[in-house]
């Protein structure tokens, strides 16, 4: 009796297409974005080889929780408030419950949370700084459904994201204090290390000195962590060091806050002395005093939209994978401006 003839694998098929194994899993079940051309090319090798997947193991890939979850470094300050009700509402139009884990949380020895993962959501929501490249590398390999937000991935892995336009929305208030009230000595600070939003953010500052033949000035760039306390240290030693500037773009609204309590204790005036601007128009800065001109951020758009577009990839329908949602400057008082 002849041996009998093994079937293929989905190894078999990965060898032939050209592609990862996680490659033709995400063909097959649809659980997130493949190239038109790649997707082609493991059908053609589907075909030509006679695969046909094991029926328990595809039940198993297409388990349905009914649950997407949402990974955040931590629930706190305004940021956060819009953000969650967009996905709360993005998740509920779509027909999931949602689940959320905050990563930085500091819990007792003894007590062991498992975070959200496959074994209990349908897909992730991962928030910038929320898990490390290893884990999201291995979600990737798996073909599970992620979406970002405010982060790009990294060049090799192809994953869904939401973000906003931060370069342009930085570039254009940096301009409003250079061409609109001339200032020259413009303070730059920084969000938290690697943070995607601040880099971005960055480069936007860069544009704006450089398009306005401004040179850069490292000294004027200094660390908030977009966090209004380490703002306000920052912001006294800077002052107590005598560092010359005219104009401070906190980085984000929840930095400014830090920045006008710094200078009004300096006896600083704004926007007579120092003119101060923002990013993210959180629900507060228009209270402040002086009120606050800043970047008007779609937080909550973010969070609804990311959460139908996880809905989406995890019903393997087709979609744009990438938002960049736009910004848009609000003038108010602290930059100098009479509204």
């Amino acid at each position: 009796m002849p041996p009998r003839k093994e079937s293929p694998t989905i190894a078999d098929v990965a060898h032939r297409a050209g592609v990862s194994i996680a490659t033709v899993s995400r063909v097959l079940n649809g659980t997130a974005p493949v190239e038109k051309a790649t997707a082609e090319r493991v059908h053609i090798a589907i075909t030509e080889l006679h695969y046909h997947p094991h029926e328990a193991a595809r039940t198993l890939a297409r388990r349905r929780t009914d649950t997407i979850g949402l990974l955040v470094p931590e629930i706190s300050g305004a940021f956060f408030q819009p953000l969650l009700r967009g996905v709360e509402a993005g998740a509920g139009e779509a027909g999931f419950n949602l689940l959320i884990h905050t990563t930085q949380m500091p819990l007792p020895v003894k007590v062991q949370r498992r975070p959200l993962r496959e074994h209990n959501t349908d897909g992730l929501l991962i928030f910038t700084d929320s898990v490390d490249l290893h884990e999201l590398d291995r979600l990737y390999s798996l073909g599970f459904p992620v979406v970002l937000l405010h982060q790009t991935p990294p060049k090799a892995l192809n994953i869904a994201f939401v973000t906003i336009e931060n370069q342009s929305g930085a570039r254009k208030i940096v301009e409003h204090l250079i061409l609109a009230h001339n200032r020259r000595r413009i303070l730059f600070l920084q969000g938290p290390d690697g943070h995607d939003d601040s880099k971005w953010r960055e480069k936007g500052y860069h544009d704006a000195l450089k398009a306005n033949g401004l040179t850069f000035d490292r000294a004027l760039v200094a660390h908030g962590g977009f966090n209004r306390e380490e703002t306000r240290t920052t912001l006294e030693r800077l002052l107590a060091d005598r560092l010359d500037f005219d104009a401070v773009f906190a980085g984000d609204d929840d930095a400014a806050v830090g920045v006008l309590q710094a200078l009004r204790q300096a006896g600083r005036r704004v926007p007579e002395e120092i003119a101060v601007v923002g990013f993210d128009d959180q629900v507060f800065a228009s209270t402040l005093t002086p009120t606050l001109t800043t970047v008007r951020a779609p937080t909550e758009e973010v969070g609804r939209k990311a959460a139908c577009l996880l809905a989406r990839l995890i019903r393997g329908e087709r979609t744009e994978p990438r938002l960049v949602l736009p910004t848009e400057m609000v003038i108010r008082e602290s930059c100098g401006c009479q509204v």
